[in-house]
């Protein structure tokens, strides 16, 4: 593609980095002694280590360059005496030492890679080991401290990693892995800097031997202070369901993939080895190693997308300590850091955004990126299935890239047109409004179930009998009332509502299914908008709390009533209760309308003043106030049903004074311009 065309770019890293990188730590030329290193049992010699650590005069900050170039014959010397072990003598030696870690059984796939000196698996065996390393420190943390920090650069810095393993071990580790003064060598890799010939093998070994001998020290600080060291569980990716669009992959995919990435534009011909092995990875069903590759490289590939189309190209490549790196947080914004607007959303298009937001970025999405790289996720238990989803959009984003006259024949396949067809059409999943348009939808689901529930006879003509309430006759109005007003603007159809002014019940779960397939604008979405879904979602849950608390509540006293086990008081709260649920399910449903309506017209609080605003939060407060006390009246503990009623009867009185207003955001939509069909 013409945007990405120019000179060949071999390297990612800046000049001064790639020369601290690759040069720096190979200019002396002394011979270290590795004896003097590491003793015959495998015990780290620290001391051996720390003294190639330089200060600056003032003997308070490190001096990174000169650390990098001393540390390079020791790092060598490891390196040479790592390569001249048998697999079966390293882990004799060394596999004990690596216990304290989540994944020691990591450690010798590392040294499989280095064995088999193959650059681009060596760069991933150390994307693994910083981050299984990072997730350990982080427990010996915990050890002392109370919340452990969410940076690398944080962790290796606290006070509490010191007083386990001791400042001046702490600060080989930040020469390695803790600054961008420094190696840095998670970081360039992470964020797809580093091309596999920018990693020099003995960096990798000279991390093997260092997370070994840190495993030493913690089991000398574990002995003296009479403690456990224990893991924390690894976390689950979240609403992984949500985001699952693409079917899975097949050999035709693979092969897809294969294929195009030797002529993709997006591809940089350096970073072509990390391709190749992120679908070998797949092949062999190593779905977290393939997923790794994946995500560096499809950071690297829209950083160069970014600085072409930004028309600033030195952002592709890595900035020395005192400047930005330009990361995925960069890229995937909205505006450049001058303040003016990014050109990459809108050349990549909104669907495209929206579904690297969704894995990446929102709170509830399964922010895979921050989950693998800090250590988080069993790599054993890595879902296949978000593997594949990445896999198969980074195919359909290689394709946007290639030139036409090598996708003639991939593009007639019609597998390749149904991935394409589905990655145009992606909406957001784990943005929070989608999130409250699948609360109303599980809600309302939830509802249904009250009148399936099974009801015996006897109690079912007492509660009738009941029925004659005058409250619950107002309630009934104002519901009917406030329903032919709601109605007026559900958008794009027609709101049916029966003559005695209900909604017939077999017409609300298509009506809320129709406002909650409804396509909510959610890239970059304004502060104000969220702060009403917020509210929104917050009303929702308690409706859900309210309709999972009556279902059981019925289905125990059903079956104490069948039993013969209720006493008197207790058959007349179960009779309240009936006479009760009728009117609470058609409140509820009337709630979830009121959500989907609002959220349909969700961004028309932008056109409210700040005054109106705060009036309009003031109300959805107000019915979420309702709605938490519902469910407090709810509880089984309390069965206070007929002040449920009164609570009802009203919250729906201000709901009816607050619509005829016309205060509420559907009111201001445009597009809510439907009539109502009172026949």
């Amino acid at each position: 593609m013409e945007i990405l065309t120019g000179d060949p770019i071999t390297t990612c890293l800046s000049p001064l980095v790639h020369d601290l990188i690759c040069n720096l730590g190979f200019e002396l030329r002394e011979k270290c002694d590795i004896d003097n290193i590491v003793t015959q049992n495998g015990e780290v010699l620290w001391k051996a280590i720390t003294d190639r650590v330089h200060y600056a005069e003032s003997g308070q900050s490190l001096d990174y360059r000169e650390s990098v170039r001393l540390l390079g014959p020791v790092c060598e010397a490891i390196h040479l005496h790592t390569l001249s072990l048998t697999r079966a003598q390293f882990e004799m030696k060394y596999s004990p030492w690596f216990q304290w870690t989540a994944h020691p059984e990591l450690f010798l796939e590392i040294f499989d890679a280095l064995e088999g000196l193959h650059s681009a698996a060596i760069s991933l065996g150390v994307m693994k080991l910083t981050s299984c390393l990072e997730r350990a420190l982080g427990d010996v943390f915990l050890l002392i401290g109370k919340e452990c920090p969410f940076l690398l650069r944080d962790l290796l810095a606290s006070a509490e990693l010191a007083q386990v393993f001791g400042h001046s071990v702490m600060d080989v580790l930040k020469v390695f892995i803790g600054s961008p003064c420094g190696l840095n060598l998670r970081n360039i890799l992470w964020h797809g800097f580093a091309a596999p010939q920018d990693i020099p093998p003995k960096y990798c070994s000279a991390m093997l031997l260092l997370t070994a001998g840190l495993g030493q020290l913690l089991k000398s600080y574990l002995h003296q202070t009479k403690v456990t060291l224990a893991h924390r569980p690894f976390v689950t990716l979240t609403n992984l369901e949500d985001v699952i669009v693409f079917p899975g992959v097949t050999y035709e995919v693979l092969s897809a993939v294969e294929n195009i990435t030797m002529n993709s534009a997006f591809v940089l011909k350096a970073m072509l080895p990390y391709w190749e092995l992120a679908v070998a990875k797949f092949k062999a069903h190593r779905f977290a190693d393939c997923t790794m590759l994946l995500l560096s490289q499809l950071e690297a590939g829209l950083r160069r997308v970014f600085a072409a189309v930004n028309k600033c190209p030195s952002r592709l490549l890595t900035a020395e300590s005192t400047i930005l790196y330009t990361t995925f947080d960069e890229i995937l914004a909205k505006h450049l850091n001058d303040g003016s607007i990014s050109r990459l959303p809108h050349f990549l298009g909104e669907p495209a955004m929206e579904f690297l937001w969704d894995f990446l970025n929102y709170q509830e999405g399964p922010r895979i990126r921050d989950r693998l790289s800090h250590g988080e996720i069993n790599l054993r238990e890595f879902p296949r299935e978000a593997a594949s989803q990445l896999l198969t959009f980074s195919l359909v984003l290689l394709l946007r890239f290639t030139e036409e006259d090598m996708l003639s024949e991939l593009k007639e396949e019609a597998g390749i047109q149904l991935l394409v067809s589905l990655a145009e059409g992606y909406r957001s999943r784990c943005h929070p409004a989608f999130q409250l348009q699948k609360q109303v939808l599980s809600c309302e689901e939830s509802l249904r179930m009250w009148d399936v529930l099974p009801l015996p006879e006897e109690p079912r003509q007492e509660a009738a009998r009941l029925e004659d309430n005058s409250e619950a006759h107002a309630c009934n109005s104002l519901i009917s009332k406030i329903l032919c007003e709601l109605c007026r603007h559900v958008p794009g159809s027609t709101c049916a509502v029966g003559g005695s002014g209900g909604l017939p019940p077999e017409r609300w779960p298509q009506l809320l299914q129709e406002l909650c397939s409804t396509r909510i604008p959610t890239l970059f979405c304004p502060r104000l908008v969220l702060e009403v879904v917020v509210v929104l979602r917050g009303i929702s849950s308690q409706c859900q709390r309210v309709s999972a608390q009556v279902i059981a509540s019925l289905q125990l006293r059903h079956r104490q009533w069948v039993e013969r086990r209720l006493r008197s008081r207790q058959r007349q709260n179960y009779l309240r209760m009936l006479n009760s649920v009728r009117l609470l399910s058609a409140g509820l449903y009337l709630v979830l309308l009121l959500l989907a309506l609002e959220l349909v017209s969700v961004h028309a609080v932008l056109g409210k003043s700040t005054p109106e605003r705060q009036h309009y939060l003031r109300f959805l407060k107000l019915i979420l106030q309702y709605t938490e006390n519902l469910a407090a009246y709810t509880n089984q503990e309390k069965n206070k049903w007929s002040e449920a009623i009164s609570l009802t009867h009203a919250v729906l009185l201000r709901i009816w004074t607050f619509s005829e207003k016309k205060q509420m955001l559907m009111h201001l939509a445009k597009n809510s311009t439907s009539q109502v069909d009172t026949s």
